[in-house]
């Protein structure tokens, strides 16, 4: 029998609240587990009523846990993200990264990063460690931006020249420079290093002695990895 609208919004006690919880969460799981999903989908995946899965869907998404695009579908939300950022940022990877972005801040002192891919073709800052200049870039743990034009973007795709880095002027800050590095695995791509500058103070010359420097400690923690070629993808193509 389906729940009532006070139940759905959990102020009921005991099981049926229980019950309220367990769909929302089966709701979450199978939202993350795909770019988007339309109601039906939602409700089906679920094994819910249309109607109660929307309200459940309603709450989520009031909550930030579940966001809607145009076309009425749902995907993971803004909420969702931030936490597991949070929470991925207490794993392994930041762990054994941590030093690897204070070495980067020390040779650079600029502002370094490290990022994951997350949903809908965008990455999330996972990690970072604040340059040392009085003016520099401030932190984006948490933050989401979209893989596409981005140096990031390029690094998590493994969309590297054979130099080991990409050097960019960011297009999402006109004024930043951005240098990102991928970080491999033998499953892939599992992060990225990147450092984040005022352009003004990253000219061409320290764009790429900079890139270097990223580009070193990328490889570095790739082979802690247990990558077997921590090298640029141009680079296992050409054999060089």
């Amino acid at each position: 029998m389906p729940l009532d609208a006070e139940e759905e919004l959990g102020i009921a006690t005991g099981s049926a609240s229980t019950r309220t919880v367990d769909r929302a969460l089966l709701l979450l799981s199978e939202v993350c587990e795909q770019e988007s999903l339309s109601l039906s989908e939602c409700a089906r995946r679920a094994g819910l009523p249309a109607s109660t899965a929307l309200r459940l869907l309603r709450t989520l998404e009031r909550a930030g846990f579940v966001s809607r695009n145009g076309e009425g579908s749902f995907g993971a939300g803004p909420r969702l993200i931030q936490l597991g950022a949070m929470a991925i940022g207490r794993n392994t990877l930041v762990r054994i990264a941590t030093p690897a972005l204070h070495r980067i801040v020390a040779a650079t002192g600029e502002s370094a990063y490290l990022s994951m891919r997350a949903p809908r073709d965008s990455a999330i800052y996972i990690a970072m460690v604040e340059g040392t200049h009085a003016v520099r870039h401030t932190s984006w743990i948490g933050r989401t931006v979209p893989l596409a034009g981005l140096a990031v973007g390029r690094a998590l795709t493994d969309d590297v020249p054979p130099s080991g880095y990409v050097a960019e002027r960011d297009r999402n800050e006109p004024d930043v420079t951005a240098i990102a590095a991928p970080l491999r695995y033998s499953g892939g791509i599992a992060g990225a290093f990147s450092v984040l500058g005022p352009s003004y103070r990253i000219d061409d010359d320290t764009m790429h002695d900079y890139g270097r420097i990223v580009a070193d400690e990328a490889q570095i923690l790739s082979a802690q990895l247990g990558t077997p070629n921590p090298l640029p993808k141009a680079e296992q193509e050409t054999g060089t």
